[in-house]
């Protein structure tokens, strides 16, 4: 990785949304990325999903985690913003699951009812910080170091993003203010050591053929081989640290049930 540059902003400009499931490519990105090992003790004190009767604390009536169900955008973000912040004055929702699944589609409808109840938010995505296809938490340490010490001390934070057709970071960096609400969403950004700082954590889960071919009709079958090992990281990654487990909300990305995805989502009914 190239050198620090001296001079990084100190103010303005919110994260890229990105809207939609898997796009045409961009640069030979793949539509949803994975991450690495870690196993943190959970915070005390901080109602969970996968804790009570299934039922999201504070949220909405009737959204209960393990007896499947429909949820709505709209309580989901007053949820959000019921809850504490964590991250200094900032409430951080982290949006994980494996490539593919519908992640990045999530975020974006969860980023815009946050917005319509009123929340400065800005979003991030996990393979703006990645190193390529390499490295699956080569974001972490940046999004903290860049993003997150910054915010939780009040001040604007500043990032370099990957450029992935020169497969380097980019020169510039690119300023980010301090957000009411900050949507992180890639995979392991509800990785044990991001759960302390989240108000609120998100999985979205789909088949596994379903999401390579996702990603194969976004990148293109030249990137096979870059999927196939990305998701066997995955594998080891999760098997490390059972996410879906431990998050506030387990989402069905590739949901039968009939709903209208703009403003509602399927809850996964769990084991």
């Amino acid at each position: 990785m190239s050198a620090e540059p001296a001079d990084r902003p100190d103010a303005t400009a919110n994260g890229k949304p990105a809207e939609g499931l898997p796009g045409p490519a961009v640069n030979g990105k793949p539509a949803e990325r994975p991450s690495g090992p870690a196993v943190d003790s959970e915070p005390a004190g901080r109602p969970s999903l996968a804790a009570a009767n299934g039922e999201l604390a504070e949220g909405p009536p009737g959204a209960a985690a393990r007896g499947g169900g429909k949820g709505r955008f709209d309580e989901l973000a007053r949820t959000v913003l019921a809850r504490p912040a964590r991250l200094g004055g900032v409430r951080l929702v982290a949006v994980d699951g494996r490539a593919g699944s519908g992640k990045t589609t999530f975020a974006a409808r969860l980023a815009r009812a946050l917005r319509a109840e009123g929340s400065a938010v800005a979003e991030l995505h996990t393979d703006d910080f990645l190193d390529g296809w390499t490295k699956l938490l080569a974001w972490q340490p940046r999004l903290r170091e860049w993003v997150f010490e910054p915010f939780r001390a009040g001040r604007a934070g500043a990032l370099r993003r990957y450029d992935w057709s020169a497969e380097r970071l980019e020169d510039a960096w690119s300023a980010l203010e301090v957000p009411q609400t900050l949507v992180v969403e890639g995979v392991g950004s509800a990785s044990a050591a991001m759960r302390p700082d989240l108000t609120l954590g998100v999985f979205v889960e789909a088949p596994r053929a379903l999401r390579l071919a996702r990603g194969l009709e976004r990148d293109g079958e030249a990137l096979r081989p870059q999927w196939e090992r990305w998701m066997a990281d995955e594998d080891v990654h999760f098997g490390g640290d059972p996410t879906a487990g431990a998050v506030d909300l387990r989402v069905d990305g590739a949901p039968r049930v009939e709903h209208d995805p703009q403003i509602e989502y399927i809850i996964v009914a769990s084991g």
